[in-house]
């Protein structure tokens, strides 16, 4: 799962658990247009439009309920955006995620310890330092 789909899936899951708990946002979220997919793209562009790069996780959450509540009428922040999401949840990977990470990092390693092994074995030259003397006519030799 990549940080955008963790991040759609944190945002929906909170979603879920204030519905359930919010009988005025569950209506809300049935409004028709509205999804979490656009509710995601609606808070990346909000926080484009900001500026900053960190977010507490009540701003992020409260931006997704200001989308079902409000009819967004600029159509510009429901556009897609491009980059990287971090989210600060714990992400499960697959099995086979998990057994590619971790043959890559063997592959890392071992090349890590082959690097280290030429440079002992083949230690760089030290570089010879040329002292000039003074000659008894001034001049250096």
């Amino acid at each position: 799962m990549n940080g955008s789909e963790a991040f759609e899936a944190t945002i929906g899951e909170y979603l879920k658990v204030r519905a359930n708990t919010d009988e005025k946002f569950a209506e809300e979220m049935k409004k028709e247009g509205k999804s979490v997919h656009e509710c995601c793209n609606y808070i990346l562009n909000m926080v484009k439009k900001s500026g900053c790069c960190g977010f507490d996780d009540d701003e992020i959450f409260s931006l997704a309920v200001h989308y079902y509540d409000e009819d967004i009428t600029d159509k510009a922040l429901l556009k897609e955006i491009r980059g990287s999401v971090v989210v600060n949840h714990k992400v499960e990977l697959k099995e086979e995620d998990k057994e590619s990470i971790e043959e890559q990092a063997k592959k890392d390693y071992y090349q890590e310890c082959m690097r280290k092994q030429r440079e002992a074995n083949h230690p760089k030259p030290k570089k010879k330092v040329e002292v000039q003397t003074p000659d008894l006519f001034g001049g250096l030799s």
